[in-house]
C-alpha cells in the first residue's frame, strides 16, 4: 500500500488535479470608492456623492446649531425684557418715544427706543446695551448680569425723559410754537395774495384784448364805409 495519500474510506475516488469549483457563482460586491481610482468617473460620482452628503450633513448640523442659539438669545432677552417691565409701566402714557420689544431676526435685540437696544455678545452671555448717535454706536453697559443692564438702562430712560421735557419747555416757553404759527399763517397768506394777483393780471389781459378786439372791429366798419362812400 502506498503511503503517500493519507487514508482514505473503502469505495472513494482520487482525483489527481486541481479540484473543480462546484460553488454557485455568487453576484460580486459594489466596488469600495476609496478602491477607485480617482481620475477614472465612477471614483469622481461616488466621491462627488459622498462629499455632497457630508457637505448635506454639514449644513443640517450647522443650521440646528445656528437656530438653537438663536432661541438661546431670546430666551435671554426676553428675561430682561421682563425684569424692565416695572421700570416701563412708570413711564407716562403720553410719552410715545419708548417702545420695549424684541425684534427676532439674524440678530434678536431688545429695543429701548428707536436709538437704544440691547443684544447678546459674541459669546451670547454677555448683554451689551447699544445706543445709536450722529458720531456712530457706543456702548452704554455691558455685563453678563441683568441687574447692572437694568440700572443702565433705568438711567437711558430718566435722561431721554428730561430731554422730552426740555424739548417742550424750549417749543412752548421760547414761542417756538407761536412763531411757528405765525410763520404758517405767513405763508397762507402770501398764497392768498399771490392767487389773487394771478387772478387780477388774468382779468386785466381780458379785458385789453377785449379792448382792442372792439378797436378793430369799429376801424374795420370806418374802412368799410370809407369805401362805400367812393
Amino acid at each position: 500500500m502506498d503511503d503517500s495519500f493519507p487514508h482514505t474510506p473503502p469505495g472513494a475516488k482520487i482525483i489527481d488535479g486541481p479540484m473543480e469549483d462546484k460553488s454557485p457563482n455568487l453576484p460580486h460586491d459594489e466596488p469600495d470608492p476609496a478602491s477607485l481610482p480617482p481620475h477614472s468617473l465612477d471614483g469622481r460620482v461616488h466621491t462627488l456623492a459622498r462629499a455632497v452628503r457630508r457637505a448635506r450633513l454639514d449644513n443640517a448640523e450647522q443650521s440646528e446649531a445656528l437656530i438653537d442659539l438663536r432661541l438661546a438669545e431670546i430666551t435671554r432677552l426676553e428675561i430682561v425684557q421682563e425684569a424692565l417691565g416695572d421700570l416701563f409701566q412708570q413711564i407716562p402714557k403720553e410719552c410715545d418715544i419708548f417702545d420695549l420689544a424684541i425684534s427676532p431676526g439674524e440678530h434678536p435685540r431688545l429695543f429701548i427706543d428707536y436709538l437704544g437696544f440691547i443684544e447678546m455678545h459674541h459669546d451670547k452671555r454677555v448683554y451689551c446695551f447699544l445706543q445709536d448717535t450722529r458720531y456712530g454706536r457706543i456702548k452704554i453697559c455691558e455685563s453678563d448680569r441683568v441687574d447692572p443692564i437694568v440700572a443702565a438702562v433705568t438711567d437711558y430712560v430718566a435722561h431721554r425723559l428730561v430731554e422730552r421735557e426740555k424739548a417742550l419747555t424750549i417749543d412752548y416757553a421760547s414761542g417756538g410754537y407761536a412763531l411757528l404759527k405765525a410763520r404758517s399763517s405767513q405763508v397762507t397768506d402770501k398764497k392768498s395774495e399771490g392767487a389773487f394777483w394771478k387772478i387780477y393780471l388774468h382779468l386785466c389781459e381780458l379785458l385789453s384784448a377785449s379792448c382792442f378786439l372792439f378797436l378793430l372791429i369799429i376801424i374795420g366798419q370806418w374802412f368799410y364805409r370809407a369805401s362805400g362812400a367812393n
